[in-house]
């Protein structure tokens, strides 16, 4: 059928792809996919064919979830738009209204938010408590509780959590557990393999690893994922076909970098435990064989001008967040914690004089002389 050039622009291209072999999964940056006929179009919903509109699935995002899922030792996964909207999945598959959790104190600001502030409005109650202390968590407990949740590697003072702790109490009461495994990544550890039910990834961090793409990803069993799935739908909280692309190629080197990541954030530990111009390192002692993550925080309060230190760290970058090759810094107290209640900061340590590096592939000695030189030019 001849088509004039108005039509002709609008249909440049039907081209059949299926029979082109691309060594890498081609981006599928379409908002729905085409079908042949009504009987075709039921096939979807008969669980025939896959693919509808891209809010509801698409090959790239479902490539990641699937990832992710064999990384972790999962049955599967869904990716989202983000590390919170993923969180938010995995306590919507798991609570609903008029139920409880308990999660530890110590997590991150952002997710410390969501769970007090925003899950009230779905009417579902949070309890905060150190889950150092075993008997607190069993006390939290209560006959509508649901879910435990807490991080693998806490953030920003990095205590490595009892896996095993939270997955016993858990069972014991029969509830779910949800880990936000972020900054160990499973380079270092998997929660999933250790019994927990549900496993939260920012993917925008280690996973995509180049500080170019926002995303999240959520991984399970088969049954609370199918219901996570239904949520990040209804919520339009999906992940765009080209981040999901992105995030894919990144993990494709998280083993190479976080070896480096690690072997980095080590030798500055060591390097600031001796400085005198730092009053505590936060790194951990023992996370798995694999090392203990590219996370170092250090406490200059006292010590150091707060100020001038961040003034002074030449090619280091202030960043709001945390991952990607490059060595950067935050300040918890005014960024990722500044939610948090004055009493709940001062117990947890999120001092004036705390700051969390996120270290990077760069040169070891480089990086250590940075922050050396930071720290000297501070000095009070």
């Amino acid at each position: 059928m001849k088509k004039n050039f108005d039509t002709k622009t609008v249909h440049l291209s039907n081209k059949d792809t299926k029979n082109v072999d691309s060594k890498v999964t081609p981006i599928y940056q379409t908002s729905a996919f085409k079908f042949n006929d009504l009987e075709d179009l039921e096939n979807f919903y008969q669980g025939k064919k896959d693919y509808l509109y891209t809010r509801v699935g698409n090959p790239n995002t479902d490539e990641l979830g699937q990832a992710v899922a064999q990384l972790e030792g999962a049955h599967a996964g869904v990716a989202t738009s983000s590390g919170t909207s993923a969180i938010l999945a995995g306590v919507l598959a798991t609570v609903k209204s008029g139920e409880h959790i308990v999660a530890s104190i110590d997590i991150y600001g952002g997710t410390y938010q969501l769970l007090a502030n925003e899950l009230t409005d779905f009417n579902i109650e949070v309890s905060f408590v150190d889950f150092s202390n075993t008997d607190e968590i069993e006390n939290a407990i209560k006959p509508n509780t649901k879910l435990i949740y807490s991080e693998s590697v806490t953030n920003p003072l990095l205590r490595v959590e009892d896996i095993d702790q939270v997955v016993t109490i858990a069972k014991k009461h029969q509830l779910y557990s949800m880990i936000d495994n972020t900054f160990a990544t499973p380079y270092i550890c998997v929660p999933y393999e250790q019994g927990v039910d549900l496993v939260v990834h920012s993917a925008t961090k280690y996973l995509g690893g180049h500080s170019d793409v926002t995303s999240g990803v959520l991984v399970g069993n088969e049954a609370l994922i199918q219901k996570a799935k239904v949520k990040v739908t209804n919520f339009g909280t999906n992940l765009s076909p080209f981040d999901a692309w992105l995030t894919c190629r990144g993990i494709k080197t998280l083993s190479v970098r976080m070896e480096r990541h690690v072997k980095n954030a080590q030798a500055l530990a060591d390097a600031l435990r001796s400085h005198p111009g730092v009053a505590k390192v936060y790194y951990p002692a023992y996370v798995s064989e694999k090392g203990n993550g590219a996370i170092v925080s250090v406490d200059i309060t006292g010590l150091c001008d707060v100020k001038t230190f961040f003034k002074s760290l030449s090619w280091v970058k202030i960043i709001p967040t945390l991952a990607g090759v490059e060595t950067t810094v935050s300040y918890p107290l005014t960024t990722s914690h500044r939610a948090l209640p004055k009493e709940a900061q001062d117990k947890l340590g999120i001092t004036e004089g705390l700051v969390r590096i996120s270290v990077g592939i760069e040169d070891a000695t480089d990086i250590i002389e940075a922050f050396v030189n930071a720290i000297n030019e501070s000095l009070q």
